[in-house]
C-alpha cells in the first residue's frame, strides 16, 4: 500500500484521454479560449482564429513532445519519468482510440 498516493492507475497519463468527459471538456477549453481572443479588440475573426490555432498547436506540441515525466507520483518505478506524454497515451499501444 503506498500512502499519499490517491489514485488506483499504475499511470494516470495513460488513460487521461479516454477519461468520461475529456473530449467534450478539451473541446469547451479550445471553444473559450477563442472567445477571450475574440474579446480582445483589436484582433479581427481571422486573426483570432489564427492565433487560437497557432497557440493550440505550440502548446500541445510542448505536452504532447516536450515534457517527459507525469505530474503525477506514480508507481511504476521511474518508467514514465523518460517518456512524453504522447509515449505514455495507450499504454504504449499503437493505433488506440486516444
Amino acid at each position: 500500500m503506498r500512502v499519499g498516493v490517491a489514485h488506483s492507475e499504475v499511470n494516470p497519463n495513460i488513460h487521461v484521454m479516454n477519461s468520461k468527459g475529456m473530449w467534450l471538456t478539451y473541446a469547451l477549453g479550445i471553444g473559450l479560449f477563442h472567445i477571450v481572443l475574440l474579446g480582445i479588440p483589436f484582433f479581427s475573426v481571422p486573426v483570432a482564429w489564427t492565433l487560437t490555432n497557432t497557440i493550440h498547436n505550440l502548446g500541445m506540441y510542448v505536452f504532447l513532445h516536450a515534457v517527459k515525466g507525469t505530474p503525477f507520483e506514480t508507481t511504476d518505478q521511474g518508467k514514465a519519468r523518460l517518456l512524453t506524454h504522447w509515449e505514455q497515451l495507450g499504454n504504449g499501444e499503437q493505433f488506440t482510440l486516444s
